[in-house]
């Protein structure tokens, strides 16, 4: 993984597409898409957690903080706030995906 990282003055890393895959085939992070629940259903990247209250609350309370949580959303923004999120909590490998899932079925369609 080349780590190709947008910003470096975040607690959390946004990382381009071809980055975010190479993460999810080197470490298996917890996949956990932000969008409202009708587009979750309607399609999302495989193993993807669907993000509501309570597994927010769960995973604050008890997850793995070492683990790695890639995060997204439709085009990439409002991930980065759940990232932040996550981070201030004391997650220490969060990464949100550039260009959200808009961006991962671009480039999914491309390849």
């Amino acid at each position: 993984m080349t780590e190709n990282v947008i910003n470096t003055t975040m607690k959390f890393k946004t990382l381009s597409i071809a980055d975010s895959e190479a993460l999810i085939k080197a470490s298996k992070p917890m996949i956990l898409d932000c969008r409202d629940l009708k587009d979750y259903k309607a399609g999302h990247l495989e193993d993807a957690l669907h993000v509501h209250e309570g597994l927010k609350e769960s995973l604050v309370k008890r997850g793995d903080k070492q683990r790695s949580l890639l995060i997204y959303c439709y085009y990439g923004h409002a991930s980065e706030h759940l990232a932040e999120f996550f981070s201030d909590f004391g997650f220490k490998h969060v990464y949100s995906l550039a260009g959200g899932y808009a961006g991962w079925k671009e480039w999914q369609q491309a390849g």
